[in-house]
């Protein structure tokens, strides 16, 4: 099958082409409209599920533009007024009609006359919103969204002075690849004790996050927030039992061959104590990868090795390139992190990053690339709603395009030694991660069974957890302060609580995908492409069988694929 990345926003048939989302005035009359609609046959059920889907992606867009551009600039008030008025003088209207329209449909006498197959996910999530649904919660979801986004504002502004200049925190990590040992540690030093300026800001944050979201789960009938959340995430295929499968075959199958790689770098560096702040450094006499300069040159290398990879996938970038929607580059006053947002209506998605010229800017381009591309290939789907995919198989999208595109690095690359460099990087990265994964996931379990905890409390459970997932070569002595504190650089503890298995999940799936590609190539595409298309129109296992897969994260899957990634990196040269 050939796909396009030709791709158009959609045409309204509902709304007036010239509306745009300004107040809930103008938003209310559409909501009360298709509430008060005669839905009695199917014809009719089916045009008003397509005019509700338009409503719901212009809304979804315009959302998604005044986070967009808040986050591309924390610093301008009024790009974050625009986004604290959609979060609580809009979002907050809408609530109680998008639950009235829900409870309309599963009332709805021709219901049961739709075809089972295309709407059964789409109906699953409209129960499931029902079942959560409580009026009391709309204004607490209202501040939840506005207090999450001040974790961008509070680390978008931290700053470090290095030889005279200053720095982002992700700009001043390319000195982190530096031969200069003394300067690596410098470097680190600033960048710990500058994080530790705003501990308190970012505890008190978090205080407020972890008390909100608990009453949101009380209100609604749960036990805690944990459940709830499981509920809300869709997760209907895996528990809070294989969670802890999980965190325990990463202990056993995966910690080992960490502690591999870090006494290879260790023996690499000729250190007798591997710190912290060598894990980026180079041997003596090789020079740091530099595979990029500017943000421009990024994109149009990713470009070139998409083009190599499957020029769909490289069409994707440059139509997203003519639109402006990327803005790649690390600055002051931009918050921390990088996201693909996909766009309702548009359907070419927004790519934001914080670049700084180091080589995971690749694998981070690349990454958004690959949801990029899910983004693009779910776009023809008939309803917003089918758009709807789970994070599990967006994150295979994701994952997969970091290792399918590494064949194709050249482009970034020189010479040979470079990218071998660079692949290997990518490799050890792919497993040095999941102990963190398991450390983040470990530590929201104890977070939300525990909401009253005091800041000593979770500091201590932090170290508790993290020294569960460590390994045996770097040594932290002396960090003791840093390392308490360093669950406050992971962002997805403020804005997206618990949603972060999903990495670890999607990466064993992504190294299921690279099996397949080493194998056949083409049949891999087709099969990751054929699996995006669908979006969220089936199950999650469903999913992974459309890509060639099984849905598992069992110890003994885990342990195959480390087997293979293991088998992938001894071919690399001494």
């Amino acid at each position: 099958m050939t796909y396009s990345a030709a791709i158009k926003k959609i045409q309204r048939n509902y709304l007036p082409s010239d509306f745009n989302v300004s107040d809930w005035n103008g938003l209310e009359p559409h909501f009360k409209e298709l509430l008060d609609r005669d839905i009695s046959t199917k014809e009719k059920l089916e045009q008003w599920l397509k005019d509700q889907s338009e409503l719901e992606a212009v809304v979804s867009e315009d959302a998604c533009w005044r986070q967009i551009k808040m986050t591309c600039d924390t610093q301008n008030k009024d790009l974050e007024e625009s986004f604290n008025y959609f979060c609580l003088q809009i979002q907050p209207n809408i609530q109680p009609y998008a639950d009235a329209l829900n409870k309309k449909l599963l009332q709805a006498p021709a219901l049961k006359e739709l075809d089972n197959k295309k709407y059964f996910t789409y109906l699953r999530n409209v129960k499931k919103s029902i079942e959560l649904f409580r009026e009391e919660n709309i204004p607490l979801q209202a501040e939840l969204a506005v207090l999450q986004q001040q974790y961008g504002q509070i680390t978008g502004a931290m700053t470090v002075e290095v030889n005279g200049e200053v720095y982002t925190l992700q700009q001043a990590g390319k000195f982190l690849e530096s031969q200069d040992r003394k300067l690596r540690e410098s470097v680190y030093q600033k960048i710990q004790k500058r994080r530790l300026e705003d501990k308190e800001k970012l505890n008190e944050l978090f205080d407020k996050l972890v008390a909100i979201r608990n009453t949101e789960s009380k209100n609604a009938g749960f036990e805690d927030y944990r459940d709830y959340r499981f509920k809300e995430l869709g997760r209907f295929d895996y528990t809070q039992k294989d969670c802890f499968q999980f965190h325990e075959a990463v202990k056993l199958h995966v910690l080992p061959l960490v502690n591999e790689i870090y006494k290879k770098k260790k023996a690499a560096l000729g250190l007798d104590q591997l710190r912290p702040w060598d894990l980026e450094a180079q041997p003596e006499g090789v020079t740091p990868l530099h595979p990029f300069t500017t943000g421009d040159d990024l994109l149009m290398k990713t470009i070139d090795c998409f083009n190599k990879l499957n020029p769909f996938f490289a069409d994707c970038l440059s139509k997203m390139k003519e639109l402006q929607h990327l803005d790649l580059e690390s600055r002051q006053g931009k918050a921390p992190g990088g996201y693909n947002c996909p766009l309702a209506e548009s359907g070419a998605p927004f790519i934001f990053m914080n670049a700084a010229g180091q080589m995971h800017d690749v694998t981070t381009m690349v990454h958004e690339g690959g949801h990029a591309v899910h983004s693009f290939l779910a776009h023809h789907l008939e309803l917003s709603g089918f758009k709807e995919y789970p994070m599990e198989i967006a994150e295979v999208a994701s994952m997969s395009m970091e290792l399918f595109s590494m064949d194709y690095w050249e482009s970034f690359f020189d010479n040979e030694e470079d990218l071998n460099r660079a692949k290997e990087h990518q490799l050890e990265r792919v497993i040095t991660i999941f102990p963190w994964i398991a450390t983040i996931d470990k530590f929201q379990h104890w977070v939300y069974q525990h909401p009253s905890h005091t800041h000593e409390e979770r500091a201590d459970a932090w170290k508790t957890i993290v020294n569960e997932f460590k390994d045996d070569v770097i040594d932290y002595g002396g960090l003791e302060l840093y390392r308490a504190n360093s669950w406050q650089r992971q962002l997805h503890l403020f804005e997206v609580p618990f949603y972060y298995i999903e990495y670890g999940i999607a990466q064993l799936g992504a190294i299921g995908m690279w099996m397949q590609f080493k194998k056949d190539k083409n049949s891999a595409i087709n099969n990751y492409c054929n699996a995006l298309s669908l979006g969220g129109t089936t199950t999650l296992p469903e999913l992974y069988t459309s890509a060639g897969l099984t849905f598992d994260f069992s110890p003994e899957k885990i342990k195959v694929l480390m087997e293979f990634v293991k088998s992938e990196m001894n071919k690399f040269p001494e």
